[in-house]
């Protein structure tokens, strides 16, 4: 490799080289976690970054945590100080107002240093399954303030030239109900980094550290590249729409977000200051949430093998207002941001592009990760358990096929949690899962069905909170095509059946439990009389 630029060839080889540690770097969390919800659902993402934060390659994982990580890494160091790092450091933290998700994503920032210079940054966020608050699972969606969610954590050194903080860990593990779980998904995200560092070193004897750094900033020029080629693809246009979600973790009631964007040329504004103001619940997302949506959604509507870097951004303008729904200030709740607010701020968005686009963009999908989670005091084993998990839905149709069905959409990518392994790791028993028949909207091009899932806890008490949406909307049809089905939540109580809201919490005894139904996509273009 020549030192002064990258040929095309160079260019691929550096890519692949990059893309593949960060890869690896997130197989290796999956494999070595401790808890359901990473190593089974796989709730986890991973990086490498320059020592500025700039986002050098991503593994494909989760596209809300791709999408607000680097606003998150970057915050994260200069809030540190990278001059006040060494050799053998491992910073952590889970703070929202810097760019983070919700607090139960705990993201671990691994420095590489080379002939005692930074030369990158490895850094994984995972879902723990509690990290403290009012309820098991850290997912409260009736929290008015965030000290209610749980332990918050600026970024801080867990380790220091190599040595683990053995203090600062017992800080964060007395608060935390799933000790044994948590202290063991953290070091897993420790060591996967520490992987990560070692492929670096080994890319750094090949290359040396000038060759790296012209292949990390000749990526994101790539990148930027890239994106403007795929947005001028798009017709140039303007669009407003305006999406609610239904509930605000606390009162049924609609909150707006509104959306206005606009193509011109290679170059894409997207404005989300009218949208409503912060709530009193757990619905507000940080900024770098809603710019993670953007990044989706143009990736999306373009050209999905856009390269998942810096350079990704760098044609679009996101505007949003300090103190809204999509740009929260302290100490405003976030835990359901990502779950239920991240995916309205797509459909919002799509609704925007559909007013001048109206051929890259599908109908709605069910709109909501729907959250669910479960836990208490196992008074058997004489240990907290925490069953956190999201569910797929019905898969909005495109104009060009049907949607999926049971699947996760949008901003959330994980797998599903094995009946067996639930029934193996909590005092749970699965009754029901299958797809919610006949869910999706009818059309040229039918919706995707959603999905039920029954739960039954079959010893001592617990806490069930659970989250979905368009339970009192549904998601909307395009084209003529049919609205798909609303979702629904039901308490199985010993004196009975009791439909709740979509946002709901409540106690369970042995032999009581929950049903959660996730809505169909909506149908696309008029369907066929024959």
């Amino acid at each position: 490799m020549s030192d002064e630029a990258l040929n095309p060839v160079e260019l691929e080889i550096a890519r692949n080289r990059l893309e593949s540690i960060s890869e690896e770097v997130g197989t290796a969390l999956i494999q070595t976690s401790y808890s359901p919800n990473i190593k089974d659902r796989r709730d986890c993402s991973a990086g490498i970054y320059a020592p500025d934060g700039m986002l050098i390659s991503q593994a494909e994982h989760i596209p809300l945590h791709l999408g607000l990580m680097p606003t998150m890494i970057k915050n994260a160091l200069a809030s540190y100080g990278i001059e006040h790092l060494v050799d053998g450091d491992v910073l952590i933290t889970n703070n929202p107002y810097l760019g983070g998700s919700h607090l139960p994503d705990m993201c671990v920032i691994t420095p590489v240093f080379w002939q005692d210079e930074i030369v990158a940054v490895v850094a994984n966020m995972a879902h723990h399954v509690d990290v403290g608050g009012i309820t098991p699972g850290s997912m409260a969606t009736h929290a008015t303030e965030i000290f209610q969610e749980g332990i918050r954590v600026p970024p801080v050194k867990l380790f220091s030239a190599g040595q683990l903080r053995d203090e600062l860990l017992a800080v964060l593990l007395t608060n935390i109900r799933t000790a044994d779980k948590t202290r063991g998904d953290i070091m897993a995200q420790v060591a996967a980094n520490r992987l990560g560092e070692r492929r670096i070193h080994e890319l750094l004897e090949e290359w040396g550290p000038q060759r790296f750094d012209v292949s990390a900033n000749a990526l994101v020029d790539y990148a930027g590249r890239r994106t403007r080629a795929a947005i001028q693809q798009l017709p140039d246009g303007f669009g407003s729409f305006t999406d609610y979600l239904e509930h605000d973790g606390n009162t049924e009631h609609p909150v707006a977000i509104a959306v206005t964007v606009e193509v011109t040329g290679d170059q894409l504004t997207v404005d989300f200051t009218e949208t409503n103001d912060q709530v009193a619940g757990a619905v507000n997302c940080s900024w770098a949430v809603t710019e993670g949506c953007v990044a989706y959604v143009i990736k999306l509507l373009t050209d999905p093998s856009l390269p998942s870097n810096a350079g990704l951004m760098e044609p679009i303008d996101v505007a949003t207002r300090k103190g809204s729904l999509v740009a929260a200030s302290f100490p405003a709740p976030v835990s359901n941001g990502n779950i239920q607010t991240s995916q309205r701020i797509v459909d919002a968005l799509l609704g925007a592009f559909y007013q001048f686009a109206p051929e890259h963009v599908p109908a709605a999908s069910s709109g909501s990760m729907s959250i669910m989670t479960i836990g208490g005091f196992d008074e058997a084993t004489g240990q907290y358990f925490s069953y956190v998990e999201t569910y797929g839905g019905g898969q909005g149709a495109m104009p060009d096929q049907d949607g999926a069905s049971a699947i996760h959409t949008h901003m959330t990518n994980t797998r599903n949690t094995p009946c067996e392994v639930i029934e193996r790791e909590y005092p749970l028993r699965v009754e029901a899962y299958r797809i919610a028949d006949d869910t999706g909207g009818a059309g040229q091009y039918s919706g995707g069905d959603g999905l039920i899932r029954q739960l039954t806890l079959t010893r001592g008490r617990a806490q069930v909170v659970a989250g979905t949406a368009r339970v009192t909307t549904v998601p909307w049809g395009l084209a003529g095509g049919s609205d798909g089905t609303s979702g629904g939540v039901t308490r199985h109580g010993i004196e009975g059946d009791e439909p709740r809201e979509s946002m709901t919490r409540f106690d369970v005894e042995a032999g009581e439990g929950i049903t959660i139904q996730t809505a169909g996509g909506g149908g696309h273009g008029t369907a066929s009389l024959a």
